[in-house]
């Protein structure tokens, strides 16, 4: 590469590295071609991108961005999945496609300039994303307010059963 072509990349991973809100590398050394082709689909299908840089210059981009904690884990063949709008889609899935490929390696991450290590990603990817909490959280009040709406149809039920009860026995009284 020349000279003015890797300054521009260097800034463009500093400014991935200081705009993404999570990052995982994973050694991918292993993997055929269409594994990794299929890898980068999955990230492109979930906002997640997926870079493959040269170490020297991401290690000159995490010190630009004040990452240097990731600088140790850039060595050999790395793929840097960033997450700028998710924190948790990229641990995600790395962590699924590492499951059914073990040529696919997790060598760390970070979250919100937290470094985490390869356990803690796979913890991270265990965590459900936002979607779902926010699924689970309506179907806590959706439940709760369908147990309203029963306990109120129980009483007018109730009610309509009641003064029927007390209409038919006046029909009897009066006849």
């Amino acid at each position: 590469m020349a000279r003015p072509d890797k300054i521009a990349e260097v800034e463009m991973i500093t400014q991935k590295l200081q705009a993404a809100q999570s990052l995982v590398l994973a050694d991918y050394s292993g993997l055929t071609v269409e594994k990794m082709t299929f890898f980068r689909q999955q990230c492109r299908a979930n906002k997640v991108e997926c870079r493959v840089v040269k170490n020297r210059l991401a290690k000159i981009a995490a010190d630009n961005a004040g990452v240097e904690v990731i600088k140790d884990l850039l060595r050999g063949p790395i793929a840097i999945m960033f997450g700028p709008e998710s924190q948790v889609d990229p641990a995600k899935i790395v962590a699924e496609f590492a499951k059914k490929n073990e040529a696919m390696e997790i060598r760390g991450g970070m979250v919100d300039g937290a470094y985490l290590d390869a356990d803690q990603v796979m913890a991270l990817s265990k965590v459900p994303t936002r979607d779902e909490l926010i699924a689970k959280m309506m179907g806590s009040i959706n439940s709760s307010v369908t147990g309203v709406v029963m306990v109120m149809n129980g009483v007018v039920a109730g009610l309509a059963r009641a003064i029927d009860a007390v209409a038919k026995q006046k029909a009897e009284t009066a006849n």
